[in-house]
């Protein structure tokens, strides 16, 4: 099956293996023609050091590569998903399945990976979302991983599920695409709390407390915006952010602990060197929650900490101290 990839970061490259290795006739997009020929020169992403391109791989930063193909994925980051889906669009056909790979909500518009694709695409065809806990490094080595293919269409994200799984990569079906996009996007911004929890010295207790708390916001927020509550407890939710939140792999964690250490998010993530997700959804988030009416401090305390300057010493003891005991004993089910 002629399949494309577009982006061609950590993320994007390991999806292009897997799907190399499933038999599938796979080129790999990138937006910069440096890139695409460094590349194809080196047959290494130094995102994934280590890890050799196979021939069979083929990088273009040519857009017609997208003509005749049966799966397009978007691995773009999230601010750039618009604009990809719109370079891609005359492209596609209605027979054509789209994959979101990509972990965000759009700002000021509030829409998900896959939403802003189908108005992009001007609903052409099929848009399901693939996400789980699985960082790049690892999928590249071939260690176990399972991820959920979702889509309202059953047979959209069968297709998807058949292109990708293998003895390595596990692909799980679901249909509550909302529930699977929004615990993408907000296990970020937790992410970049635990590692400013981290930073700030605070140990496992602590990230204990603040990582199931987080998923009480999650569910919250995805169960008004018509999601699933299993999905939260499973592995596009939980899953996800267990990973994300305890891995040094996490671009989000890594750059939090260096907030926690004293360091701006501006220089955090140029530290980093690689985009931070839960920066920008923190943003995107704390403005759904307002528009909502849903309480998720966290995620506000999280977002008070990115873009107006709040300490973050500051956050903890209020968060520790916000709700009287018979509100905790009230909600302690949550």
């Amino acid at each position: 099956m002629k399949t494309v990839v577009l982006g061609s970061g950590g993320w994007g490259t390991a999806l292009a293996l897997v799907l190399c290795d499933n038999g599938h006739d796979v080129t790999l997009w990138s937006r910069t023609p440096a890139k695409a020929e460094a590349l194809r020169a080196e047959r290494e992403n130094p995102l994934l050091k280590g890890v050799p391109l196979p021939d069979a791989l083929n990088i273009t930063s040519e857009q017609s590569c997208l003509e005749g193909a049966e799966l397009v994925v978007c691995a773009a980051p999230s601010f750039a998903v618009r604009k990809t889906g719109e370079m891609a669009a005359p492209y596609l056909g209605r027979d054509t399945v789209l994959v979101s790979v990509s972990k965000g909500i759009e700002r000021d518009t509030h829409l998900r990976m896959s939403q802003i694709l189908q108005e992009a695409t001007g609903y052409t065809c099929k848009v399901a979302a693939l996400s789980g806990p699985s960082h790049a490094e690892e999928v590249g080595l071939r260690l176990p991983t399972g991820c959920v293919s979702a889509c309202p269409d059953r047979g959209a994200a069968r297709f998807v599920q058949d292109a990708f799984m293998n003895d390595y990569f596990r692909v799980y079906t679901s249909y509550d695409i909302i529930g699977v996009e929004l615990s993408a996007a907000l296990k970020n911004v937790i992410a970049l709390s635990c590692g400013i929890c981290a930073g700030l010295g605070f140990q496992d207790n602590t990230k204990a407390l603040l990582m199931t708390r987080a998923m009480a916001e999650i569910t919250r927020l995805g169960e008004r915006l018509g999601g699933t509550r299993r999905t939260f407890g499973g592995l596009a939710g939980m899953g996800d952010l267990i990973v994300t939140c305890t891995s040094m792999h996490s671009r989000n964690n890594r750059a939090g602990m260096l907030i926690g250490q004293g360091k701006t998010p501006r220089e955090a993530m140029d530290e980093v060197g690689a985009v931070v997700e839960g920066y920008y959804a923190a943003e995107s988030i704390h403005q759904l929650a307002e528009h909502e009416d849903v309480e998720m401090p966290v995620c506000r305390c999280a977002y008070e900490v990115l873009y107006q300057g709040r300490d973050p010493k500051e956050v903890v003891p209020e968060l520790m101290g916000r709700a009287k005991k018979d509100e905790l004993l009230e909600r302690s089910w949550l």
